[in-house]
């Protein structure tokens, strides 16, 4: 009898770890059982973005509901990728959760996912698009059919209302051709008081004075007397005594300058390379290089496709390593240390001093 109730009491162990492990799994099994399909727009739908609709509705996409083999709450991922693509490096234009069948696309969201996409700027390219639809990240569906649409970005024109004066002459780089553009060496702003402008560097000896405006004589800034400068058509020159690295400084709203010898231990210290790094270039890890003057050796500059940078921060640094670096709290000009400058979307020609970590970042440009 004690072996019965001992068989019976092993039993009802049994079935009781047996009911605890189901209740553990008494969840409903959910799996799709209809994908998404997008509905809106049709596909073959143009788009030609304009900088001025930035802000504007592009288009509104519509798809058809997910189905699930339980009642959920539906989260949906509308992607785009270029036309052909398996969509493994697709862009994501917008996520909706609860259910959410439609979404709004504006113009600057679209041109965005266009230009990361490899899009070129006021040319058309065709782009599929895709929804796909997941519940908290799981059982995810991706519609099998896609559109596919046009779209013409645009490269986006950032606000830059300042005044860039360069050097021009015989004591300066580029000599006194007005019309030779890559050469000629800018003054640096600063950052914060825009009438002030200075510049580290070698110099020469002769003269030279300052245009506005590359290939045009219709601006110039020069020197008035031995403290003052002007502005106006054939302005004054400047004279350098000697060969060497000087010090220029000048504020348009004073008309005040100062030049003088620039005697510094920086001067010996060269450098490599020069690179600026940051998520507005695409990498904190690897530098896109500047490109070294030939006529001073710590003057640095940068432009065409490798100066296309995108929203978000930047530094510059030496020899592609972080013992030597340089940044700034403003847009487009100052000087600093370890701060990131911030960067608007935009292509950009860019100059950058080594001795004082003085930079110049004038976007817009071809």
């Amino acid at each position: 009898m004690k072996n019965i109730y001992k068989i019976l009491i092993a039993f009802i162990g049994v079935l009781a770890v047996s009911c605890n492990a189901d209740a553990v799994d008494e969840r409903p099994i959910v799996e799709g059982v209809s994908i998404p399909e997008i509905t809106a727009p049709a596909t073959g739908k143009e788009f030609v973005l304009k900088a001025d609709d930035a802000a504007k509705e592009a288009a509104k996409f519509t798809w058809s509901a997910a189905k699930y083999t339980s009642p959920v709450a539906v989260n949906y991922t509308l992607l785009i990728d270029k036309k052909g693509g398996d969509f493994s490096a697709a862009k994501t234009l917008k996520v909706t959760t609860g259910s959410v069948t439609e979404v709004s696309v504006l113009v600057k969201e679209l041109n965005q996912a266009a230009i990361e996409l490899g899009g070129k700027p006021e040319e058309a390219a065709f782009y599929d698009v895709k929804i796909s639809s997941n519940i908290s990240g799981a059982v995810q569906q991706f519609s099998k059919g896609l559109i596919t649409i046009s779209v013409t970005p645009y490269l986006g024109r950032v606000v830059y209302e300042f005044t860039d004066w360069y050097l021009i002459g015989a004591a300066v780089a580029g000599g006194w051709d007005n019309n030779v553009d890559t050469k000629h060496q800018p003054m640096f702003r600063d950052g914060k008081e825009a009438n002030k402008y200075k510049f580290v560097g070698y110099f020469k000896a002769g003269n030279f004075k300052l245009i506005s405006e590359k290939g045009s004589w219709a601006s110039q800034l020069g020197r008035a007397s031995d403290s003052s400068i002007e502005i106006k058509d054939n302005a004054g020159e400047f004279t350098i005594p000697a060969d060497g690295y000087y010090a220029f400084e000048f504020n348009t709203t004073s008309l005040k300058y100062t030049l003088k010898a620039y005697e510094d231990d920086a001067i010996a210290k060269t450098y490599e390379t020069v690179g600026i790094v940051g998520s507005a270039t695409g990498s904190w890890d690897v530098s896109t290089a500047l490109d070294k003057s030939d006529f001073d050796k710590h003057a640095w500059s940068l432009s065409g496709k490798n100066a296309e940078l995108n929203d978000g921060d930047a530094k510059f640094r030496a020899n592609n390593s972080w013992d030597v670096s340089w940044g700034g709290t403003t847009p487009f000009s100052g000087g600093g240390n370890g701060e990131n400058i911030p960067v608007a979307k935009s292509k950009y020609v860019i100059y950058f001093n080594d001795l004082d970590g003085s930079y110049l970042m004038i976007p817009n440009q071809e």
